[in-house]
């Protein structure tokens, strides 16, 4: 497997090792050694392959049992300096290193380490490995409540969607006991007394290294004190772990950038994660793409493109997926009682702006934007999209507001291009989509709970009370009609993409496409931190560890991915059931009239839609944004300045995108329209 590389590492070293012809030192050679002020109690510990030069031995005291290879090569460092391969000014205790490796100016020792070929280690402190370790592996990560309960073990190929599992399912306590017996199975099977340094390595002006397992191409540089760990590393995409880093417990995947001073503790590291800028995180697990920067973390569950880049700001006993959080954003889970027993939900695709604050227990909907203080407990996941303001002493919600907001796209368009993994093997499986049955499915929920509210507190009333929040009655029409034109966008685009590129002789036809491929996929669907499935499937897979029909780690890996890719199989399934559903007809019943109808509302919708994104996007263009601009002149020098950095409303890239786009949609519906009306003629 592509990506497990330690393991895979350590067992191609032990081979090579294996295969090896070593032989002892002959007496010329200790002689050499001797002259250069190398020292050893018993030589005759000391194993080399034919070919081996003293003359790159230097200054080194040697202990227990140590295999040395080649040294072939000259070594290029930062500003061209060469170097040649060899050991010197150095303490190896019970090593064993590869062909062509770079040892220099160790101040306290090496012990205990299988050093891989093409190597460099110089400037080090300490590199050692005390006893039996397990590098991190296994190390308990108390996430969410900072009092224990929902602890995990953390492991090398750990995925957002395993530990979306054993940190929120614990009301199935029978998975939770075998996955994590499935866990310490994989970390008795990487436990040992010697770590990995993988080929191509660079450790360079480090001071403490202790119990690491290092990985290919990794580059370690100035960090000053790391422990219990392992660093994922390959040449497809390389770890670097930078000057002033303190670490401890913790797992750090491929491709994954610690530095600048970040203090990290009993945590997991996603791929393409960056922590920098003495961000500090405990007991915490950060999945890919991941960013933290001045702030701090504490027993959180950062899902996939969790940002947050200020150094006011707290992320605290909370899932979050795909959050972008602002300056100050604060939460709370303690209430001053029982202590820090309390956790919050931020679901996909939220932001929080500046000076925000939650008192946690609270549960934050899909793509909502959080402004101010709010400590109400509110429950907003079944009203995506929205805004939560604070007003006064309350939380006000604006159902759907987002579905209008030019940001919420740009964040949809941007997180696929800001995706950092290089290595072949991903851990996480991420679904982008804005729209989906999971996101759908909660403004269906939406549609039935502001006519609910309507009726009840009635057409007139000042404002409606729900989950500990208030809608005004305009925000509720508004949020009616957005919510419908996004399902009508939806199902509309389902339609269209499952009847492309192809004619139709009759309705016939028309239903024998529409039926679905497979059944999976109707009812409820759930986003586990970044993979987007239908529920049932996800039960079928507890349900299956639960009886022992599914017993390791890989096969559970295995089993996401192919949710991954089965998405749009099992989407249509969904969709096709909710279509049915919206014109109350069976699949059996439906004609080319029908489809041409949902063709066009769906292009209605589509259009309404991106004319509010480009009314939104107009407003980054108006008076109010030009204030600032041309500092020390008039009216003309200000929207001169503001056009030279800003550029014209017209020629902006985005808003030529959504003039593209609704030119394309409506193309794209005049054209299934047009193989449909024949069918249409004919009946």
């Amino acid at each position: 497997m592509v990506g497990a590389t330690l393991v895979v590492a350590l067992n191609r070293m032990q081979k090579k090792l294996n295969n090896m012809s070593w032989r002892k030192l002959t007496e010329n050679e200790i002689a050499v050694l001797t002259a250069q002020f190398c020292r050893c109690d018993d030589w005759s510990q000391i194993h080399v392959v034919e070919g081996f030069n003293p003359n790159f031995v230097c200054n080194s005291n040697f202990s227990g049992e140590v295999f040395i290879g080649l040294f072939e090569k000259e070594i290029t460092f930062f500003g061209g300096v060469k170097k040649h391969s060899g050991i010197f000014n150095a303490t190896i205790h019970n090593c064993n290193i590869g062909n062509n490796v770079y040892i220099g100016q160790i101040r306290n020792y090496i012990a205990n380490y299988n050093i891989a070929d093409d190597v460099v280690i110089e400037n080090v402190d300490l590199l050692a490995v005390d006893g039996v370790s397990s590098f991190g592996n296994g190390t308990l990560v108390s996430v969410l409540n900072e009092t224990g309960g929902r602890e995990l073990p953390i492991y090398d190929h750990l995925s957002a969607h395993l530990a979306y599992i054993l940190a929120l399912y614990r009301h199935r306590p029978m998975v939770i006991d075998k996955l994590t017996a499935m866990i310490n199975d994989y970390v008795q099977s990487v436990s040992s007394e010697k770590g990995t340094v993988g080929k191509n390595a660079r450790l360079t002006n480090c001071r403490t290294l202790r119990n690491l397992r290092i990985g290919d191409y990794a580059r370690l540089d100035g960090i000053y004190r790391v422990t219990n760990g392992t660093i994922n590393s390959n040449e497809a995409a390389p770890t670097y772990f930078g000057p002033g880093v303190i670490a401890e417990n913790f797992i750090a995947s491929t491709g994954s950038e610690v530095t600048q001073g970040a203090v990290v503790f009993d945590s997991f590291i996603g791929q393409g994660c960056l922590l920098g800028k003495q961000y500090s995180a405990e007991n915490s697990l950060f999945f890919a793409n991941c960013q933290g920067m001045h702030g701090e973390a504490c027993a959180i569950f950062a899902g996939p493109f969790t940002v947050t880049h200020h150094k006011s700001t707290l992320l605290i006993a909370g899932y979050f997926s795909f959050l972008n959080a602002g300056s100050g954003s604060n939460q709370s889970n303690h209430m001053y009682k029982l202590g820090p027993i309390h956790q919050g939900i931020v679901e996909r695709g939220s932001k929080t702006t500046s000076d925000s604050y939650i008192l946690w227990p609270a549960k934050i909907g899909p793509f909502t934007l959080v402004m101010g203080r709010h400590y109400k407990h509110s429950d907003t996941s079944s009203l995506p999209f929205s805004y939560l303001i604070e007003s006064g002493d309350d939380s006000v919600l604006v159902p759907g507001a987002n579905l209008r907001s030019v940001g919420t796209v740009r964040d949809a368009q941007k997180w696929p291009q800001r995706d950092k993994r290089k290595d072949p093997h991903k851990l996480d499986h991420i679904n982008y989509n804005l729209l989906s049955p999971f996101t759908i499915h909660r403004m269906i929920q939406a549609l039935d709970i502001l006519q609910m509210l309507k009726k009840i507190s009635g057409a007139t009333s000042d404002f409606y009370s729900y989950q500990s929040a208030k809608i005004k009655p305009s925000s509720l029409e508004s949020g009616l009609k957005l919510y419908t034109m996004a399902i009508d966008k939806f199902l509309g685009n389902s339609i269209i993409k499952r009847l492309e590129n192809r004619h139709f002789e009759n309705d016939e036809a028309i239903r024998e496409r529409l039926r679905p491929d497979i059944p999976t996929g109707t009812g409820e669907w759930l986003d586990l931190a970044g993979l987007i499935a239908p529920k049932s499937a996800i039960e079928q897979l507890l349900t299956n560890i639960e009886t022992g029909a599914i017993t390791s780690l890989e096969t559970i890996a295995q089993t996401f991915e192919v949710l991954h890719q089965n998405y749009y199989t099992y989407e249509w399934t969904w969709a096709i059931e909710q279509l049915q559903k919206r014109i109350g007809k069976t699949i059996a019943e439906m004609t080319a009239a029908d489809v041409i109808a949902l063709v066009e509302t769906w292009k209605k919708s589509v259009v309404e839609l991106d004319q509010f994104l480009y009314d939104d996007a107009k407003k980054e263009f108006s008076l109010n944004a030009k204030i600032g601009f041309g500092i020390d002149g008039g009216e003309n020098a200000r929207n001169l300045d503001f056009e030279q950095v800003r550029g014209e409303f017209e020629q902006n890239a985005f808003v030529g995108e959504i003039l593209e786009h609704i030119r394309r949609k409506t193309a794209l519906g005049d054209e299934l329209i047009s193989r449909l009306t024949p069918v249409l003629e004919g009946n």
